[in-house]
């Protein structure tokens, strides 16, 4: 597998009208699917899709906050979002991440973490590099994202 750094200088043009219309299909079902969960406390789209910079080699990154962690350590939590093959699993501080990748080769990255990674008083130092990086909610229903969002701005 080729690292990013190293793919040529097309790759790093902006996603075709077709990859854009894909990760907004994407980000709509999890969203809609996450809306009928009450386990699921907010939504995140983060990284270059959130602040309108992808590239055509893009990931689409995304947090999902819970309430029950457990219901999504089986590998089978995601099967009807599909999300394409589950390709790695890690854990990343609080967050574990889920990455999967479609048979067009844009890879979905689904980090779960809980709820109290949003917290805002103080706001944990890896969450805020996350945030300042782009990040736009899809489902906050209790306003819990926009107040971290507003909590990391300068």
């Amino acid at each position: 597998m080729t690292h990013r750094a190293e793919r040529p200088e097309a790759d790093r043009s902006a996603p075709s009208p077709q990859r854009a219309a894909e990760v907004r299909e994407i980000a709509d079902r999890v969203t809609h699917w996450a809306a009928a969960r009450p386990d699921i406390v907010g939504l995140l789209l983060v990284g270059s899709y959130a602040r309108n910079a992808a590239r055509t080699d893009s990931d689409v990154d995304i947090v999902l906050l819970t309430t029950d962690r457990s219901r999504y350590a089986e590998d089978t939590w995601a099967d009807g979002l599909a999300l394409g093959e589950l390709v790695r699993t890690r854990a990343w501080g609080p967050l574990n991440e889920r990455r999967h990748a479609l048979a067009s080769g844009l890879e979905v990255e689904v980090n779960i973490g809980p709820p109290d990674w949003a917290r805002t008083d103080p706001v944990d130092p890896g969450t805020r590099r996350v945030v300042t990086a782009g990040a736009r909610p899809l489902h906050d229903p209790a306003g819990l994202l926009d107040a971290l969002i507003r909590a990391c701005r300068p």
